[in-house]
Order: structure tokens, then sequence, then C-alpha cells
């Protein structure tokens, strides 16, 4: 028996909270990138680690808000607590290899292709892992053509984000990247839903396994640490919201002479007792000195 599909069985609740679940998580995700790869400090691994947590937790939620919005009208839903949280490991797993090839390898055109391709895979993985998890009477088949375009839209769209990380500065250009990025996975997470199809078997009967409430305890817990941490990193490292002027950069635009390609270079930090304008004002000291060096040679000529 053919099962009718409901997506949106709260209205624009579930779709609204789950695309700002995902700019949440992009938006840490994508200012923790961009830390670990303007400052090669002894954190980098952590501001890594901590972005793909950010993007694979964040991807994660937003899909489990959604789909408390899905429904089949005959049968009944539930959810398998196991495979469930294992579709959030491999989002954070397949996230960070991605993040880790680029801000390890620089932020070349092959580093982030192979990157976006990895991450936007692994999102893919977590849907439909996330969908294996989902128990009810009958059986679950999908579009082979609408799956294939829902995995282009997460590779794509994964693959702009890291773009995003290296390439946009500045406060208002970082949550406007974040608000694409949340787009695109809520995009790619319909879209792939619109490849759904549900076979019931016979007479409906409750599934087993954890429900879909069951489930929106850890969902809240997530959004409040995601919150949590961006509070932190936007309090102790304010460079996360407004980027770094091209002015603070040693040697202005000419970068470091070992950066990696396409990563912007390291600032350099002041000594203690050195201005914090050392690096502009030592030039501009030597050219007065030497003023000062031909006024006394004229003077002595005279």
């Amino acid at each position: 028996m053919q099962g009718t599909v409901d997506g949106f069985s709260y209205g624009l609740v579930t779709p609204v909270a789950a695309f700002l679940m995902a700019c949440l998580g992009g938006a840490l995700g994508l200012r923790c990138t961009t830390r670990s790869l303007r400052h090669r400090d002894t954190f980098k691994a952590g501001w890594l680690a901590l972005g793909a947590t950010s993007i694979g937790t964040g991807i994660w939620t937003m899909h489990f808000i959604a789909m408390m919005g899905f429904s089949v009208r005959q049968a009944p839903i539930s959810y398998d607590r196991p495979i469930t949280f294992a579709s959030l490991g491999v989002a954070i797993l397949m996230v960070g290899i991605g993040i880790f090839i680029v801000g390890y390898r620089g932020a070349t055109p092959l580093t982030l292709v192979t990157g976006g391709t990895i991450t936007g895979l692994g999102v893919a993985t977590m849907h439909y892992l996330g969908m294996a998890g989902m128990r009810l009477h009958g059986e679950v088949r999908y579009d082979t053509l609408t799956v294939a375009l829902s995995v282009v839209i997460a590779v794509v769209a994964a693959t702009a984000a890291l773009w995003a990380a290296v390439s946009v500065h500045g406060f208002l250009a970082s949550l406007g990247a974040s608000v694409v990025m949340g787009l695109a996975v809520s995009g790619m997470h319909y879209t792939a839903m619109a490849a759904v199809d549900v076979r019931l078997h016979g007479t409906a009967a409750a599934g087993s396994g954890d429900s879909a409430t069951s489930l929106l305890l850890p969902m809240l817990i997530g959004p409040g640490v995601f919150l949590l941490l961006a509070a932190v990193v936007v309090m102790f490292d304010p460079l996360l919201v407004m980027g770094e002027p091209d002015w603070q950069r040693p040697g202005g635009r000419g970068g470091h002479p070992h950066h990696l390609p396409g990563v912007p270079s390291p600032r350099r930090a002041a000594a203690y007792g050195e201005p914090a304008n050392w690096s502009a004002a030592r030039p501009a000291a030597r050219s007065g000195r030497r003023a000062a060096h031909r006024g006394t040679y004229r003077s002595q000529d005279w």
C-alpha cells in the first residue's frame, strides 16, 4: 500500500528552525576554519577540529529538526538510536577530513575541490544513514536521479563553504556566507526528501526504538553548546568576527614568504614593549633618521 508522505507536518516551523541551525553551525565552523588558516599557531588543529564538529553537528541537528516535520499518515515513525547517532559521527569525521585537508595543504583549487567533495559526501552520507535509522511498518524507496541531485548539491555547497572560509572577510560577509550555506544544506535535505517513496506492509503497527520526540532533548543541547562556543570565541578572539585588515599583515598584500598557497599570511605579534604598529613605524623611523643625517651633512658643508 502506498503511504501518504508529509514533509511539513508542523508547517514552516521545522524548516525555519532547521535552517537556523544549519546557519549557526556553519557560521561557527567557517569562522573557526578562518582562524586556523590565518594564524599558524599551536592551536591550529584545535580550531580545525572545533570547526568540523560545529559544521557536522549543525548539519545533523538541522536534519533531525526537519525530520520532526516528516510523517506518514498511515504509520507511526520511530528512530533507532545507534544508527541515528552513528550518522552524527560520520558527519563530523568526513567534514573533519575535508577541513583538515584545506587547513594543512592550503586553499588551492585542488585542495578546495578535494576537501569539498569529501565534506559533501559526508553530508549526504549522514542524511541517508539517518534515514536508514527511521523505523516504520513499511519500506522506504528512493528515486535515483533525485538522490544523485541531492549529492551534487551537497558537494557544491561544501566546496563553496570551504572557499568562503578562506576568501570571505568581515562580519557581514561571513554572515552572508553562513546564510548561503544554510540555504544550500536545507536545499540538499529537502531535495533528498523529495526522492522518498514509502510502501506500507499491510496494517500499520507502532515502530520500535526512540520516537522523534525523544530525540528533541539532544537536539536542544546541541544549539545550546553552539551558542556558548560562539559567545566564548567572539569574546576572546574578536578577529573571528571582524576579520583582519590588510594593513595589519606583514608586507601588506605581499604576504609572508612561508605561507601556504591561497592562505592569507599570519599576522606578526608585537614583542613586549614594542608598539602595535611596529612594522609600519620602523620604516618611517628609518626614513626620519636618514633625513636628519642628510640635514646634518648639509649644515657641516656650510
